[in-house]
């Protein structure tokens, strides 16, 4: 049982690591502010759905994570 639960820890562990690394970032920096950005209505509106579900994957894993580490805890 507790291997079982080790091994859904590891790859949710695993699965937010991802989710993180694809989501893109809140600024643009420097040269965004500078080149006003090259961004069109649509394909802002498409990234931020993107970023939306992401972010919402994120939440959702970090609570999984969360809960089978309190788990983990109680069951050691």
């Amino acid at each position: 049982m507790t291997m079982a639960i080790t091994i859904i820890h590891l790859i949710v562990s695993l699965i937010i690591i991802l989710v993180v690394l694809f989501q893109s970032g809140k600024t643009s920096g420097l040269s965004g502010a500078i080149g006003g950005g090259s961004e069109t209505y649509l394909s802002r509106n498409k990234s931020k759905s993107l970023d939306s579900r992401l972010a919402k994957a994120t939440k959702w894993f970090g609570l999984a994570f969360w809960v089978l580490t309190l788990i983990l805890n109680i069951i050691a």
